[in-house]
């Protein structure tokens, strides 16, 4: 008779972090300031303020927000900070950059906010390949968090990690 076949990664004390479980629901808007602009490079402030105060921010209710100007101009942090403050009472989140500094921000807040005292001295493995937009920056921040209370730190599945740090 063959011997019984036993789950070592079940049976051990290996724990899991996957940065897609914290991914929060909502949809990630791109909002381009280019088209408020004169011929898409100069702002003209009351024109902007007339675009900014006639504009329909319910819109985005819910939403994750990334300001950007997809045109070369110079645009005055005002500008950006003025459109912050008429988003604020719907969006979830706005900063001003990409989809992935949306993400970075959003994973910030995340991680800095995480309890992980429940990982002390324990070997954990920060769950690579998500399907979700994670931000390669929140792999970083996570395992900069768990370094001081880790026993170790791999990456990847447990069949298949790559050992990152040893507690010694």
């Amino acid at each position: 008779m063959a011997d019984e076949i036993i789950n070592r990664v079940a049976n051990s004390k290996l724990v899991t972090i996957d940065l897609e479980d914290y991914y929060p629901k909502g949809p990630r808007i791109v909002f381009d300031i280019k088209d408020w602009l004169f011929e898409g490079f100069v702002l003209r402030e009351k024109d902007f303020r007339d675009q900014v105060a006639a504009h329909n921010w319910s819109q985005y209710e819910n939403c994750y927000v990334a300001l950007t100007c997809s045109s070369d101009a110079i645009i005055p942090g005002w500008a950006f900070m003025l459109i912050s403050l008429h988003l604020e009472p719907f969006a979830k989140h706005i900063v001003i950059g990409s989809l992935e500094d949306l993400e970075t921000s959003v994973y910030q807040n995340i991680i800095n906010n995480l309890e992980v005292s429940e990982y002390a001295d324990k070997p954990i493995i920060i769950k690579g390949c998500s399907k979700k937009p994670v931000p390669q920056n929140a792999y970083i921040m996570l395992a900069s968090k768990l370094k001081p209370i880790a026993k170790s730190i791999m990456y990847g599945e447990a069949c298949s990690s790559v050992p990152l740090y040893k507690n010694k």
